[in-house]
């Protein structure tokens, strides 16, 4: 367990948190509740309802849908936080690496919180976007390297038959 100081350490150095008064963090690092994982264990699975953001205090988590791997986390980490704001359920799939501690902040908590300081709000939308531009980046990037195999597909038209597409392979 993290006493109070460790906490305001912690929470400061989240992103989402960086830009808001002392005063604010201290109250919201003690309304966060400390959470324990097992290694290789889920956390959250895509498809599960959520109201809560996690804040990795030790350990390590893997983000991922399926087998794709979208990120690893470790201390200072967080993921959730798209669930807080709206009534959607998890996009993706959290499971730990290894032990894990985290600390975690409801949605109810982060309402209230946001009442008190609405500049959080921006602060998550901010990486949030970010999240977002890094991910089409990925996409963008797997795209490519695709293309780069196989080449673009080359449509190919038979008489009196059907549309079909045909793959372009090029020999090596």
């Amino acid at each position: 367990m993290l006493n109070s100081f460790d906490r305001l350490l912690l929470i400061r150095q989240v992103p989402i948190f960086q830009e808001l008064r002392d005063d604010f963090l201290v109250r919201l690092a003690s309304i966060m509740e400390e959470q324990s994982f097992g290694a290789r264990k889920p956390i959250f699975t895509q498809g599960d309802e959520g109201r809560s953001l996690y804040v990795i205090v030790s350990g390590r988590v893997r983000v991922h849908i399926g087998k794709q791997e979208l990120a690893q986390m470790d201390k200072g980490g967080f993921f959730g936080e798209m669930s807080l704001f709206d009534a959607e359920k998890r996009s993706a799939s959290v499971t730990t690496l290894s032990v894990c501690d985290c600390l975690v902040l409801t949605q109810q908590q982060l309402y209230e919180a946001i009442d008190e300081t609405p500049g959080i709000a921006l602060n998550i939308i901010r990486i949030l976007s970010r999240r977002i531009r890094e991910l089409n980046v990925r996409i963008k990037d797997q795209d490519a390297e695709l293309m780069s195999f196989k080449g673009p597909p080359e449509l190919e038209i038979e008489p009196s038959r059907s549309l079909r597409v045909v793959p372009n392979v090029r020999p090596n």
